[in-house]
């Protein structure tokens, strides 16, 4: 048996990890306190309509100061949950209270009608958890232990932001308009022509510098398709254009270098890659 075949073997024990979309959906969040905040914070970043159930009393002053700056994404009911009613039109279901039998009760309420659930501080009630993320504009890096250690993943975060330069998020947003402007000028879903693209897209990704992609903009980005995709998919230097990474990027750029930690070495090397050919935000489910 080979390495390989020892791994397929061995495969289980995690979760799923996905994008989840929750744009225009339906939220309900049962409690107001601070874990309620922590989840308003990360569902308002989905584009997610908001329900939150809680007295007055209830409310942290990180959720009550969500609910005034966000009343275009959150509704606030003031009241305790009052029955199986308030679940209606919802999509998922967030439970933050101190309540353990009334969590359960509104878990097994929210099953009966399949929809997602999670009850916090109780693991074994939910369908998918919540990790620590680091977020910065389109590129969103989730680190789950499963449900096992939380504090383990805030650490992790904390030794992952200090090997990130900060320019990731711009760099992806350059990347998606320069796909964009890419299918504009080769337009079809799928096929030879697809993976074309995403070949050389994927090439470009791997040749550059990330930093380097922040310093394009519309005329370089036509520039660039003009001299790379249609001249035979080349892939040109970032000189080849006249572009000079500024003194700052440059700085910014050997924090890379600087970087000891293999675990940060190996996650940066996954985002420069991965992350910015693929432009996916990943969400921890377990079903």
């Amino acid at each position: 048996m080979d390495n390989n075949d020892t791994r397929i073997k061995n495969l289980g024990g995690g979760s799923l990890l996905i994008a989840w979309q929750l744009k225009g959906k339906n939220v309900l969040i049962v409690g107001g306190g601070e874990v309620a905040s922590q989840r308003i914070e990360s569902i308002l970043a989905s584009d997610a309509f908001i329900h939150v159930l809680s007295p007055q009393n209830g409310l942290h002053p990180r959720t009550r100061q969500f609910i005034e700056l966000r009343k275009d994404r959150i509704t606030y009911h003031e009241r305790c949950y009052s029955g199986p009613g308030e679940l209606d039109d919802m999509d998922m279901v967030l439970t933050a209270l101190d309540d353990n039998e009334l969590s359960r009760s509104i878990v097994e309420l929210s099953r009966q009608r399949r929809i997602p659930v999670n009850a916090a501080d109780i693991p074994d009630l939910c369908d998918f958890y919540f990790g620590a993320q680091i977020r910065d504009g389109p590129l969103q890096i989730m680190i789950s232990t499963n449900g096992n250690g939380p504090r383990i993943a805030s650490l992790i975060k904390t030794r992952l932001q200090k090997g990130l330069s900060g320019l990731e998020g711009e760099a992806i947003i350059k990347v998606g308009q320069l796909r964009n402007k890419l299918k504009e000028r080769a337009p079809g879903v799928g096929g030879q022509l697809g993976r074309d693209r995403m070949k050389w897209i994927s090439s470009l990704c791997n040749k550059w510098e990330m930093e380097d992609f922040t310093l394009l903009d519309e005329a370089m980005m036509d520039r660039l398709l003009d001299e790379g995709w249609e001249q035979g998919k080349r892939v040109p230097e970032i000189k080849d254009l006249g572009i000079r990474p500024t003194g700052n990027n440059t700085h910014r750029c050997r924090l890379y270098n600087a970087c000891s930690n293999s675990l940060v070495q190996t996650v940066i090397a996954f985002v420069a890659g991965a992350a910015m050919t693929t432009l996916l935000f990943r969400h921890v489910s377990k079903r």
